[in-house]
């Protein structure tokens, strides 16, 4: 397991942002109750002395056909709670568009009856919304049993050679205020795009880190991790602030504090995960929600 530390934008394009939150085209399936509670149990140590300053841990893997990031946490939030926050695809939709790249999302039945989760996207939060990419998602619940809860969100084909995305959620209940929480995101690419990344990583974004520390530098300060991994462990602690700052202000007329507690969130790591100050991105959900019609 990658401890990562409580030291603080985004990726290549279309390419990687993609890969940020989807699904396997034969998703595995979440855990048991049971073993996501020994999961807890052999973490608890681990999540004591989390650098983040929370009981929090992030893993982060490369295979040879893509990318995983995982991260596991305890929230001061009933599973109840959790589960109501989540329990549509429509809820899905208002958490997702807290990142300041989501800039639409929309919700349709498919043929066969299961509900479609359509995320539009930009490369960069200042690129205009019709230069946006699509991703069309299905959103699948799992489980969701007095003690455990699993859901996903899964497609099969993204832009520039990636594919098999999937975002899951799963949670268990560690006592009446508590659950302890696994959110993973993966995706698979082909040569084309991971070379792509690679160049960008090597160019673009060659400032860019993870939370990973690997050792110290020369002037003794972290060295962090780069590379795709950093790439990957940026994006997961980006969506499970997402999901974090949805929990904390899930219901109507709450979209406002919502924005704000993502933003607040999201500056704790400024290093990794800084792009805009807040007035920026306020105003760029605002005229999202001018332009479609939402409120909230």
């Amino acid at each position: 397991m990658t401890k990562l530390p409580h030291t603080s934008r985004f990726w290549l394009g279309a390419v990687l942002w993609a890969a940020a939150f989807c699904a396997a085209a034969a998703p595995q399936e979440a855990s048991t109750a049971q073993a996501l509670l020994a999961a807890h149990h052999r973490m608890a140590e681990s999540l004591a002395r989390s650098p983040f300053g929370r009981p929090l841990l992030l893993d982060s893997a490369e295979t040879p056909d893509g990318l995983t990031g995982d991260i596991y946490a305890v929230v001061d939030r009933p599973l109840a709670d959790i589960a109501g926050a989540l329990g549509t695809s429509a809820r899905w939709c208002e958490m997702l568009l807290l990142h300041i790249n989501n800039r639409r999302c929309s919700v349709a039945k498919a043929p066969s009856g299961a509900d479609v989760l359509t995320l539009s996207v930009v490369r960069r939060y200042d690129k205009p919304v019709d230069s946006a990419f699509e991703l069309p998602f299905v959103y699948r619940v799992v489980d969701t049993g007095n003690s455990h809860l699993a859901m996903d969100l899964s497609a099969v084909e993204g832009p520039l050679g990636t594919r098999a995305y999937r975002v899951m959620l799963e949670a268990v209940a560690l006592d009446e205020r508590r659950s302890f929480v696994h959110f993973r995101y993966s995706y698979e690419h082909n040569t084309m795009a991971r070379l792509a990344t690679q160049a960008y990583l090597a160019t673009f974004g060659s400032h860019k880190v993870g939370f990973t520390v690997l050792g110290q530098g020369s002037d003794r300060e972290p060295e962090h991790i780069r590379g795709t991994r950093g790439l990957v462990e940026r994006n997961a602690m980006r969506y499970f602030l997402t999901l974090d700052a949805y929990l904390a202000a899930p219901g109507a007329g709450q979209g406002e504090q919502r924005r704000n507690a993502w933003f607040q969130s999201i500056e704790k790591y400024p290093v990794q995960l800084h792009e805009v100050d807040l007035a920026t991105y306020l105003t760029l959900k605002r005229e999202d929600r001018q332009r479609d019609g939402t409120g909230d």
